[in-house]
């Protein structure tokens, strides 16, 4: 496996990707995604600013990952200092059939680097709050599971958060 940063052309991959894991996340009840977020924009914005990670495996995207620090707002809900740096993991994503092989987990270590080389001592991320497979990842990881959270861009919804204390 491969992790390395998304480039314009890997857009069309990662539509389908998406094609491939929003019908799934919406028949287990995770409303997080749709047909409008995220997108092509977003994804592209994400690599122009060199923040969008992607997992090759035998030269197909298996996983994707915005490794960013940028944090919502409501992370404040939990206690999370915002004026502490941190790497925050967006639109994490693993191809279905690549589940199992350690992709969401090498998207994460990717992370880990990101912020050991920008001395930066946290790592967060969020989860819908039917997403049971990333419930179970994070602490795995070593992520300490923070509280519940509402996301402004995203009404309606529970997301949970987590944050790893390097």
């Amino acid at each position: 496996m491969t992790i390395r940063l998304a480039t314009p052309a890997d857009l069309p991959a990662l539509l389908t990707l998406l094609k491939k894991v929003i019908p799934l996340m919406r028949e287990a009840g995770n409303l997080q995604w749709d047909d409008h977020y995220p997108n092509a924009t977003v994804f592209h914005e994400d690599i122009s600013k060199e923040q969008l990670w992607v997992a090759d495996v035998n030269d197909q995207l298996a996983g994707v990952a915005a490794l960013t620090e940028d944090q919502e707002p409501e992370y404040a809900q939990v206690g999370f200092d915002l004026s502490q740096r941190a790497i925050v993991t967006h639109r994490l994503a693993v191809d279905p059939a690549f589940r199992g092989q350690g992709v969401a987990a090498a998207l994460l270590a990717q992370a880990e680097q990101i912020a050991k080389e920008r001395s930066v001592s946290f790592l967060r991320i969020d989860t819908n709050s039917e997403n049971q497979v990333t419930q179970k990842l994070f602490p795995k990881l070593g992520y300490r599971y923070a509280g519940e959270i509402t996301l402004s861009f995203r009404p309606g919804l529970r997301f949970l958060a987590y944050e790893k204390a390097l």
